[in-house]
């Protein structure tokens, strides 16, 4: 078992669907302590944390006030999941969702807009960093290691300081980081569905 890494900013996890928990099982493995929420309760979240060191259940609230808050929440329940929360003051969000409308995967409507920019208006105060979406949840679980070079992950975003810290984070989980510029050209890039980039497995050797 990982000693656990305080030396990174505080982390909360919304969502505990398959990309949530593939982050979480990623940072137990490092032994990056985190908080992870969803809609249901910490109750229901009993069972997974038990088998993640370093990871504890909590509320959406706790989970929201830490340094660093990752969201991956089906799209057409994003509203819902980040309504009256606090002003997130400078602090980073990491935006991994994708603008899919569940349960039949039918693209959301975003009216011409990119779907970090719906998001950006709805965590007031954030610093947003596009990560974390592009690959497929049990890729993102697994190690990036495993094919004997690096998995890559692409990550973009308007504030020079704030991927510089996710991109601490990604390397320190074993991925190849690789910064796609702003959250206009990045996040397009990375978009799923619509981007070239989603559910490509890219492995960087050397």
């Amino acid at each position: 078992m990982s000693t656990l890494n305080t030396s990174f900013p505080s982390i909360g996890i919304i969502g505990a669907g398959a990309i949530g928990t593939a982050f979480a099982k990623n940072l137990a493995r490092h032994g990056i302590p985190a908080t992870l929420s969803n809609s249901r309760g910490p109750d229901s979240l009993k069972d997974l944390v038990r088998e993640l060191p370093g990871i504890k259940a909590g509320t959406r609230e706790e989970a929201a006030a830490k340094d660093m808050v990752f969201v991956a929440v089906n799209w057409g329940r994003l509203p819902a999941a980040l309504a009256g929360l606090p002003d997130f003051g400078g602090r980073i969000v990491i935006d991994a969702n994708n603008p899919i409308e569940a349960p039949l995967f039918k693209p959301a409507e975003l009216n011409g807009r990119l779907s970090s920019e719906v998001f950006s208006d709805l965590v007031p105060g954030a610093r947003v960093v596009k990560a974390f979406n592009h690959l497929q949840a049990q890729l993102l679980a697994s190690d990036p290691g495993s094919e004997g070079g690096k998995r890559v992950l692409f990550f973009s975003g308007d504030d020079a300081a704030a991927k510089a810290t996710v991109a601490a984070l990604i390397a320190r989980l074993g991925f190849s980081g690789i910064d796609l510029g702003a959250l206009a050209v990045g996040a397009r890039l990375a978009q799923f569905p619509g981007g070239p980039l989603p559910v490509l497995n890219l492995v960087q050797f050397g």
